[in-house]
């Protein structure tokens, strides 16, 4: 493949990604779920205040780089309290960890495989729909990709100037992912694959105390907030974990059994996460992936078999896939996936809480596409040997052509026409919020907040009051986290046995409920 045509199969990919992650972007998903608003009014406290955190403890405690993304477009882009704006750091990483995941399994396995993977993740419904949430978590498999593929480049290089920029970069992102979700924290044992098969390199050891040191310094000021706070650091995982049940072996096996079939069988069940119980992969896409792990557990017992050297320097004969219909899979990167893919299963496993999770799952995304990929080019190939070159390539465009049909009915038809969806997005406290801001500020607007939450403190140097959480998302609307803002607004957040402060005669019209 020539280095244009690549670069035009490329381009064309991340414009399909960022169709699927910008069309609509203003009204679907409906709503803003209040844990995407918390993210919103921390973030315009902290544009506010000029205090960008490194942790934000309400709503169980949150990782802030998400919340200091959107606190930059609040104070410097000036950007209106719509959901959107809450969303549109995620929307990007989506597109992002597409460019990404091209460019690290095109390093890890070649230009074809890193070609279909980009574009079966750019195509995933499961991506497509975090991408489009103001959820932290997108964060992690964007910085996560990006750091392996900077490192892998930085071991690799001839140069040794090049390679230290390529640490330093690989350090720089790989910390920044400690600022986003907490399955990110068991991401540190994957770089220890890198020890065998780079440690006989040139320059290895300098360049892996550079990106070390890079690391640990970028990591630094949430490392010593969780030395000096470590219930923030045990709290939310403490709180889900699978040893808290009677039976935490059975609940461990039987949570690996339900991660597992989430791929293909039963995913989640969460209309806000997916189609509530649809397999998480589309159907062929799932079949490939099972194929790929097939192939790659293949790969792994040859290598076993014929006691192939760490280091990539194998024979073809000895990597070489069945039949011969693919280029061998290194070693090295058949591990990294593998590694990649058992680690980010684990935060799934040990929760005890909503399993299958797509979204605490998200981490396993990468390598699952990665697999699927691999799996469609031995498809390919094998197709292409015994039927010919012009039939391979007739399936393999009716195939992408499917499965771009497919993301876009899937998510704009199918998961945002269900009525389910508006209300797991709380669509109604959006709603309210707009209609108080249509009313003057001179008009005194009661909000009595009925519906239950984990207690949210909202404090300046003025007041402090606390409302359940379910009220984040008609406080984010009308930009009145703290009350000085509420009272700047008249706007008087009520808890239900509080309406007495309500002044007799106050129209119906400037009453509202959260329900």
């Amino acid at each position: 493949m020539t280095k244009s045509k690549r670069i035009w199969l490329l381009v064309g990919i991340l414009i399909i990604a960022a169709f699927l992650r910008f069309y609509h972007f203003t009204t679907t998903p409906p709503g803003l779920y209040p844990d995407e608003a918390i993210d919103g009014n921390n973030a315009a406290e902290a544009a506010t205040t000029g205090h960008y955190q490194v942790f934000y403890t309400e709503d169980n405690g949150r990782e802030g780089l998400y919340v200091n993304l959107i606190a930059i477009l609040l104070q410097y882009f000036h950007a209106p309290h719509e959901p959107w704006v809450v969303r549109l750091p995620a929307a990007i990483a989506g597109v992002l960890t597409v460019l990404g995941l091209y460019l690290l399994v095109a390093e890890l396995f070649g230009d074809g495989p890193g070609l279909l993977a980009a574009f079966l993740l750019a195509t995933c419904f499961w991506h497509i729909n975090f991408s489009r949430i103001g959820f932290r978590a997108i964060l992690a498999p964007l910085l996560l990709t990006w750091a392996l593929y900077l490192l892998i480049k930085a071991f690799r290089a001839a140069r040794g100037r090049t390679a230290i920029w390529y640490a330093i970069f690989a350090g720089i992102v790989y910390a920044l992912g400690f600022y986003t979700y907490i399955a990110y924290r068991i991401t540190p044992l994957l770089f220890l694959l890198f020890i065998p098969f780079f440690k006989k390199h040139p320059g290895f050891w300098k360049r892996a105390v550079i990106f070390i040191i890079a690391a640990f310094i970028v990591a630094a000021p949430i490392g010593w907030y969780f030395l000096k706070h470590p219930a923030d650091f045990f709290g939310r995982t403490s709180e889900i974990s699978v040893t808290n049940s009677s039976s935490p072996l059975k609940d461990f096996a039987v949570n690996t059994v339900k991660t597992l079939l989430m791929f293909n069988i039963r995913g989640d069940g969460n209309w806000r996460h997916n189609i509530s119980g649809a397999p998480e992969l589309f159907w062929p896409v799932g079949l490939l992936f099972v194929l790929g792990i097939i192939l790659g557990i293949y790969a792994l017992w040859r290598y076993w078999r014929r006691r192939a050297p760490p280091g990539g320097t194998a024979s073809p004969s000895e990597t070489a896939l069945p039949g011969g219909t693919a280029p061998s899979l290194p070693l090295f990167s058949m591990l990294i996936v593998f590694g990649w893919m058992i680690l980010a299963a684990l935060p799934a496993i040990i929760s005890d809480e909503g399993i299958p999770h797509a979204l605490r799952s998200i981490l396993m995304l990468p390598p699952a596409i990665i697999f699927a990929a691999l799996g469609g080019i031995w498809c390919y190939k094998s197709i292409q040997k015994y039927a010919g070159r012009k039939f391979a390539i007739t399936i393999a465009a009716i195939f992408l052509v499917a499965v771009a049909a497919f993301a876009y009915v899937d998510y704009f038809i199918i998961w945002a026409g269900n009525p389910n969806v508006p209300g797991t997005f709380n669509a109604d406290y959006v709603t309210i919020g707009r209609e108080i801001n249509a009313l003057p500020a001179s008009t005194p607007k009661y909000v009595v907040v009925e519906a239950g939450g984990v207690m949210v403190v909202e404090t300046d140097d003025i007041t402090t009051s606390s409302l359940p959480m379910p009220a984040e998302t008609t406080i984010f609307i009308t930009d009145t986290f703290l009350p000085a803002q509420q009272q700047a607004k008249n706007v008087h957040y009520l808890l239900p046995d509080q309406t007495n402060r309500i002044p007799a005669g106050t129209p119906a019209s400037d009453i509202f409920y959260i329900r």
